[in-house]
């Protein structure tokens, strides 16, 4: 059955008149008069009794203009929601990121987004930043909020940039550093150190490495665990000297602890990663408002939510 014999029918059913539903569909009324008798045939139905001075349903009529109006507004509404699909304003989007280094920023990057886009699904993913670039390359997310990993796992993503933070020395009040007004890496020289283990972040634990290698020593790695909460809580405990990035500081809770950022800087990236084949409108309209977030951030400006 044509949904255009359908939209016909409802049109002289609702006139009650073929001239006025040819008017109103903007097509000849003998044509108009053929599309209703190869609807009423197809059903095996009359739909209407007509005569030269009026139209009137017949019952089998009513049944059909009433399943009908439900049937043309479901297709109405389905050519809708694929509009609003291609402009990224309905569907899903799945976005990955790591705790600490995003929270300063993304819950209000989330609200503005469901502001603009209220029927997108956004699905959260927290994951190490190895695997949120792993599910990215696989397209088992849109969008990836993460650091840097080897050359080798780029192939296919694009990155944007979205900031760089230095590396802190964190250590107990009592501590000799933090009575220093400057902290360098070679300060750290023969000290237990206590950072993230590399599984957990491949580009952090590079960089404190790396730190150290330009200080002109190799590191004593005391302990390396797999959350960032445990780096302090061994720290508070007295066991080493900590060496996270300064995005950390914001989610101490302890005031015996002292975040000094580490000189010279050796500096860890926050990237937002995505597939450059990628063709989800939702995560387009995501990565536009990243860019706008940016434009505001430097210069100085808040999100201001769309409509005002």
């Amino acid at each position: 059955m044509e949904l255009r014999l359908l939209r016909y029918f409802q049109a002289v059913a609702e006139e009650l008149s073929f001239s006025k539903a040819a008017q109103k569909l903007r097509i000849a009324q003998p044509a108009l008069s053929r599309a209703v008798r190869e609807l009423e045939q197809e059903l095996g139905a009359d739909l209407l009794t007509r005569n030269k001075r009026s139209v009137k349903l017949t019952p089998a009529g009513s049944v059909l203009l009433n399943e009908t109006g439900i049937i043309l507004g479901l297709c109405d509404e389905a050519v809708r929601k694929v509009h609003r699909t291609v402009k990224g304003q309905e569907g899903e989007l799945r976005l990955g990121y790591i705790g600490p280094p995003t929270q300063p920023f993304l819950t209000e990057l989330l609200k503005e987004y469901r502001s603009r886009h209220p029927r997108v699904t956004v699905v959260l993913e927290e994951r190490t930043p190895e695997r949120v670039w792993e599910m990215v390359s696989k397209d088992r997310l849109d969008i990836g909020l993460t650091r840097p990993v080897a050359a080798g796992e780029r192939i296919g993503l694009q990155t944007l940039r979205l900031r760089r933070e230095a590396m802190c020395a964190v250590v107990p009040r009592s501590h000799e550093l933090a009575r220093l007004a400057r902290v360098t890496w070679k300060m750290l020289q023969g000290l237990p150190l206590i950072t993230l283990a590399r599984r957990e972040g491949v580009g952090l634990y590079d960089a404190v490495m790396l730190g150290c290698h330009k200080a002109g020593f190799a590191p004593r790695l005391a302990h390396t665990p797999s959350i960032v909460g445990t780096v302090l809580t061994y720290v508070e405990a007295g066991a080493g000297v900590g060496v996270v990035p300064e995005s950390i500081s914001a989610f101490n809770n302890s005031s015996d602890l002292i975040f000094k950022p580490l000189q010279p800087v050796q500096p860890v990236e926050l990237v937002m990663v995505w597939n450059a084949d990628q063709n989800n409108p939702a995560a387009h309209a995501f990565r536009t408002l990243m860019t706008e977030w940016l434009a505001r951030k430097n210069g100085k400006q808040p999100l201001v939510p769309a409509g005002r």
